[in-house]
């Protein structure tokens, strides 16, 4: 019987060890997979390179992805965007004189498994001014409400050794979703003469999550405002009565005055919001909106005449 059982029991653990790989094997079904396309357009404007950019990602149903992709260089993040309802995103980006080979790798989500597109080689012009490149990695960010994520911004120097002077660049961006902030480690790049390496600034994206806890400001020693504003009136009001009963004409003009006095005291200490706010506290933080966004990071140098501006993407999804 002993012998029995403990065949029995091989058995079954024998079938939990044959079933785990099973379960995860339809888990990792689940997600399809997806072809990720990219068309580049190169051209020359103001003897810079510009590439455009046509992205689509499709599942294996033919219907579109949905989520962010990252545009990588020699296999090295450039820049990332959010793809639309169709599953598609179209940017353009700035590229260093010399050669690239650029292609779009998507990221993935819980429905679709990640996919990268064809390398696209683009041969972009060299020129003798001056100038800068800037790209971020990671080019997409995932951050739950509440949470912060980190980049690396890198300012690469082109032609640098026609410097007469240090190149001085300031980093900044945009298009960040409300109640969320960005912040640089250092803010202002300094490119030496004849400098060739990049140079790299610490990127902080900021959310925010819903407080648990209000704010409630002790309330003034003695104040009343609540009862004020319906004393006042009342009393005025019950004047006008005992005052009305040997001169009844002016009892109508002493309930308007008295009304008109409740008016005006309760919208400008009760019912204002600056009174809720005084008394009550300020409301609840309200959290950083849930989507995917696309947010510029600027980097702008300046020589007292002229500003030379370059920008790349990142891709930031909030979660709840």
């Amino acid at each position: 019987m002993f012998c029995r059982g403990l065949r029995l029991q091989l058995v079954a653990a024998l079938g939990v060890a044959v079933a785990i790989p099973a379960l995860g094997a339809t888990a990792a079904s689940k997600q399809q997979a997806t072809q990720t396309t990219l068309l580049v357009d190169a051209h020359d404007l103001n003897g810079r390179t510009q590439a455009s950019l046509s992205i689509a990602v499709t599942g294996s149903d033919g219907q579109p992805a949905a989520g962010s992709i990252a545009i990588t260089d020699h296999g090295k993040p450039l820049a990332g965007f959010v793809l639309d309802a169709q599953g598609q995103a179209t940017a353009t980006v700035e590229l260093a004189p010399g050669e690239h080979n650029l292609s779009a790798v998507y990221t993935g989500d819980q429905a679709h498994l990640s996919s990268k597109s064809e390398v696209s080689p683009v041969q972009a012009v060299s020129g003798t001014t001056p100038d800068f490149s800037v790209a971020v990695s990671p080019a997409t960010l995932s951050l739950v409400q509440g949470q912060s994520g980190s980049a690396s911004v890198s300012i690469t120097p082109v032609n640098a050794v026609s410097l007469t002077a240090p190149m001085f660049v300031t980093i900044s961006c945009s298009g960040l979703p409300d109640q969320s902030a960005c912040t640089f480690t250092p803010e202002n790049l300094e490119i030496p003469v004849g400098a060739t390496a990049a140079i790299n600034s610490s990127m902080v994206i900021a959310t925010q999550a819903t407080s648990l806890a209000k704010a409630e400001p002790g309330s003034l020693r003695g104040s009343r405002p609540v009862a004020w504003a319906i004393l006042l009136p009342g009393a005025l009001i019950l004047g006008g009565f005992a005052f009305g009963a040997r001169r009844r004409r002016f009892l109508s003009r002493l309930v308007l005055l008295g009304l008109v006095a409740f008016v005006t005291i309760l919208g400008t200490a009760a019912c204002s919001p600056l009174y809720n706010y005084y008394n009550h506290g300020p409301p609840y933080n309200r959290p950083t909106p849930a989507g995917s966004y696309n947010v510029t990071i600027s980097a702008q140098s300046s020589n007292g005449v002229t500003a030379t501006t370059h920008t790349t993407t990142i891709a930031v999804t909030v979660t709840q």
